[in-house]
């Protein structure tokens, strides 16, 4: 299994477009121009959208190239070739939180102030976006194919954006990081269970394929 868990974050890191990551930089500048001391948690909210959104593609990859007659032809099974997935995902989580981390001290030294709400929130979105993107795409990736996981993909990229927008005002940021917080455990319990059910279903869809 280290071998496919190796493989995935190999093609994850591969796969990244070097053209979305300066939109990323310019999109972080307009933050901090726009948003002060809260840039960072917006783009960590948007870099964990990024990397739930770049699992998926990576993992489509595979589907485009048929890689279960590969699979076939080695000594693992189905179910080790989808943890191993799953596992990736959860290995990119440090990419994440190491990305928040970096997102939010860059605003709360250019405006010399640091909130420990924001950053809590901050690290939490970036464990629990991706988790959430990931499990919800990825049986979908198997039962139905890559191209019905983009489309959903898509869809969650809507919600989130308008989630935003609704907070763009300083005292609307205040708010939502001070009720998120307080829910950020339930949260992430709610997350990992929903993950590992999603490993579940994802397991018995990948099982079915010929």
């Amino acid at each position: 299994m280290k071998g496919l868990i190796y493989k995935d974050i190999t093609l994850f890191f591969k796969s990244i477009d070097k053209k979305l990551v300066l939109i990323a930089v310019g999109a972080i500048i307009l933050l901090m121009v726009n948003t002060g001391v809260y840039a960072g948690l917006l783009a960590s909210v948007m870099l964990a959208m990024t990397i739930g959104m770049q699992n998926i593609m990576s993992f489509a990859s595979d589907e485009k190239a048929s890689w279960k007659k590969y699979q076939l032809a080695m000594p693992v099974n189905a179910v080790s070739v989808v943890a191993g997935k799953y596992i990736s995902v959860i290995c990119t989580l440090a990419v994440s939180i190491v990305g928040s981390i970096i997102l939010n001290l860059l605003p709360s030294i250019a405006f010399q102030s640091f909130n420990v709400t924001v950053w809590g929130v901050s690290v939490a979105a970036s464990l629990i976006v991706p988790l959430l993107w990931t499990g919800i795409c990825l049986p979908l990736t198997y039962w139905f194919g890559f191209r019905s996981a983009q489309t959903m993909g898509l869809l969650v990229v809507i919600p989130m954006f308008y989630f935003v927008k609704y907070f763009e005002d300083g005292a609307g940021f205040s708010a939502m990081t001070s009720s998120i917080l307080s829910y950020a455990v339930v949260a992430g319990i709610a997350v990992v269970v929903l993950f590992t059910i999603s490993m579940i279903i994802s397991m018995m869809g990948y099982s079915r394929k010929k």
